[in-house]
């Protein structure tokens, strides 16, 4: 909560109005997005470039990791923040109706891809304190091991990669 220190921040009953994301909690609706969206390891899920879709790619990317590759809630939440932020990428900036999401695992690393039609190359751009927005790619640089961007014929793949121990 940088730039918020020493700000009254409001007071509800002490009941939580939405659930937070928890990588450790089995998530009904990441079941439900497999078996509706498809499963991103056998080829590239389609969804449309609205920003609900977020949710679906990040529940995709949570039942992948945890239940299919059994790796660790730590590198979930890491991957779940960075793609949600490529999909945030791809539905603000390129004016497509569709996107797709795909992931790959290999002996000692992930790879999550997000394409969309658009050749616009995505920007990383110098990050301040007191920023509201533009902190996507920053995240991205920081928190994956490699990441780039592949141009395509019709549009590029944007992606990013983490270790794993297996």
């Amino acid at each position: 909560m940088a730039g918020l220190e020493g700000m009254e921040q409001p007071r509800g009953d002490g009941r939580a109005i939405a659930s937070r994301w928890s990588p450790t909690v089995e998530d009904e609706r990441a079941v439900r997005a497999l078996e509706v969206h498809g499963d991103p390891t056998e080829g590239e899920v389609p969804l449309p470039s609205l920003p609900e879709s977020a949710a679906v790619a990040r529940r995709l990317v949570q039942i992948v990791i945890l239940r299919r590759w059994g790796l660790t809630p730590k590198l979930t939440e890491d991957a779940v923040l960075l793609v949600s932020e490529l999909v945030g990428n791809a539905v603000r900036h390129t004016g497509a109706r569709a996107f797709g999401l795909r992931m790959r695992h290999r002996r000692g690393w992930i790879r999550v891809e997000v394409r969309d039609p658009s050749r616009a190359l995505p920007c990383l751009m110098p990050v301040q304190e007191m920023d509201i927005s533009g902190r996507g790619l920053f995240l991205v640089d920081k928190l994956a091991d490699r990441w780039g961007v592949d141009l395509l014929s019709h549009g590029k793949t944007t992606w990013f990669e983490m270790r794993v121990d297996r």
